[in-house]
């Protein structure tokens, strides 16, 4: 291990030692946190820094900022893990900032904007009101649901679309390699967005042909990335709405994270159009997140606050999804687990 983990190892030990008041208004600090990182991450600081250090007087000539405000900002970012300022106080990149520059794998900058960015730091605003209401905190401060809203701002669709590859990117190979696809013939992704779930499993699964089904817009860019992967001949794109329908010509049909985003009435239009869709014998497939039962900390907990506040959907337990199955004429068969959050969540039709 070396220093700067020793010393972060040291610090997350202290935190356990605190008082209990204490940890509480650490835990309350976290958006001190989340705003630097954002700012970060805004002004693009990690690009500046990709070929070597620099002082913060020449970052904040090329950020347009504040030299003497960017300093605390870099010094602060600095004990976070994301810089290291040396004695002539210049920075240079730590493995954690580089994963903040535009171009890495992951894209963490995207996720960041997104995350802790004006748009959702209105609506996390009003999260009291979607505890207190059960409605969303976004359509308070927005006045209309995050997908309309995202229809007509298109940089915060650009982050969306990346951050939820960023946020779900280990999963597509995990749930290739944790589901045995072998036995379907034609697979249909609905709402699969730009096609990263499916073209992850078709390329896993040679023999396997898909179909992805998206609106329009998001069609158009699923295109250049299957031909981009030469799935072209084994994977048809058709644009429409799972609220109105969902194509038939599947023996399975995989959502993921779709359920999750919307109330139950929602939730139950797309699974009947699905069940509408396929044969008797076919297989639905949810990729989600299974809330686990107990009181340890699990990423679901923390999504399913997240769409509370912007969606008015949920995270489900086992129980739950089988009792939401029922009612769109589905019994849940099995969970499959992966080596990321989420399960494969079966069902068959009644």
């Amino acid at each position: 291990m070396n220093d700067s983990n020793s010393d972060r190892a040291a610090t997350a030990a202290t935190a356990q030692t605190l008082p209990p008041p204490a940890q509480v208004v650490q835990m309350a600090g976290g958006l001190v946190i989340s705003r630097a990182v954002f700012a970060v991450a805004e002004l693009g600081i990690a690009d500046y820094l990709k070929d070597g250090s620099r002082s913060s007087d020449e970052i904040a000539k090329a950020t347009g900022t504040h030299a003497p405000s960017l300093y605390r900002l870099l010094r602060f970012a600095a004990g976070l893990g994301f810089f290291v300022e040396d004695a002539d106080k210049r920075f240079s990149l730590t493995p954690l900032g580089a994963a903040l520059q535009s171009d890495a794998p992951g894209y963490a900058r995207s996720t960041v904007r997104m995350l802790a960015g004006s748009t959702a730091w209105s609506a996390w605003g009003e999260f009291l009101h979607s505890v207190k209401t059960g409605e969303t905190a976004m359509e308070k401060a927005f006045g209309q649901p995050i997908f309309d809203y995202l229809s007509t701002e298109p940089e915060q669709a650009s982050y969306f679309n990346e951050a939820m590859i960023g946020f779900h990117g280990a999963e597509p190979p995990a749930v290739a390699a944790a589901y045995d696809f072998s036995g379907i013939r034609r697979l249909v992704d609905v709402g699969g967005g730009t096609g990263n779930l499916l073209t992850t499993i078709l390329l896993a699964n040679p023999e396997l042909k898909g179909m992805l089904y998206d609106l329009p817009h998001v069609t158009a860019e699923a295109r250049s990335q299957i031909e981009l992967k030469n799935l072209s001949e084994r994977c048809e794109i058709v644009a429409g709405s799972f609220f109105e329908s969902v194509p038939g010509g599947g023996d399975a049909y995989i959502l993921s994270h779709i359920i999750h985003d919307w109330n139950e009435h929602k939730c139950l239009q797309i699974l009947e159009n699905c069940r509408r869709a396929m044969p008797d014998d076919g297989r639905l497939l949810l990729v989600e997140m299974v809330v686990p039962a107990g009181n340890d900390f699990h990423p679901a907990k923390f999504l399913d606050l997240t769409m509370l506040t912007f969606t008015g959907g949920m995270e489900r337990t086992e129980q739950e999804y089988a009792a939401l199955f029922s009612k769109a004429g589905f019994n849940l068969t099995r969970v499959v687990p992966t080596e990321s959050p989420v399960s494969v969540i079966e069902a068959k039709p009644i």
